[in-house]
């Protein structure tokens, strides 16, 4: 008896741990978020062209949200196919991600600080004596901003969402 007891209550706070995962991988996320829009300024010529396309952004957003407000639907009703839908669009998540995480990896290796040249402000009027051309320097790709912290902690708290959801989706300890 006591031991069921154990079971039922690991899996409710499985559950309900895998719902903290979900929102602590949403915060990383939206800090992301907001650096790519405030770094991704289309009408600044210095700027390259962010390697992480919008419509998959976008996709990732959006079944994020999705997927956490189906997670949301299961812990309330308790119906197995809502964990199991949840899986699904964490599925679809995840492969996303994955994209996202794949595409950003050469902007972070080239973004080093120490050896890139100080940035000059467009119109300065640093133009040398001898005629030379002021040369414009690229401030690279939006995700080049991302802390490196940041991104490791969303893709860990990522697959640890994954697999808590996952176990609870199993029935895994009881249900």
């Amino acid at each position: 008896m006591l031991r069921s007891v154990v079971f039922v209550t690991a899996a409710a706070e499985m559950r309900f741990l895998a719902l903290i995962a979900w929102f602590v991988t949403a915060l990383g996320g939206l800090y992301m978020l907001a650096i790519w829009l405030i770094e991704n300024d289309a009408t600044d010529q210095r700027n390259s062209t962010s390697r992480l396309p919008l419509p998959v952004i976008v996709g990732h957003i959006t079944l994020a949200v999705s997927g956490l407000a189906v997670w949301v639907a299961y812990l309330v009703l308790d119906r197995p196919d809502l964990a199991w839908t949840a899986v699904g669009i964490l599925g679809g998540i995840a492969l996303l991600g994955f994209a996202m995480f794949a595409r950003w990896i050469p902007v972070y290796r080239h973004a080093d600080p120490v050896t890139e040249p100080a940035r000059v402000p467009v119109g300065a009027g640093l133009a040398p004596a001898s005629g030379m051309a002021v040369m414009v320097i690229d401030d690279g790709p939006a995700e080049g901003n991302f802390p490196l912290f940041i991104v490791v902690a969303h893709g860990t708290f990522a697959v640890l969402t994954v697999a808590l959801v996952l176990l609870s989706a199993l029935g895994i300890g009881g249900s």
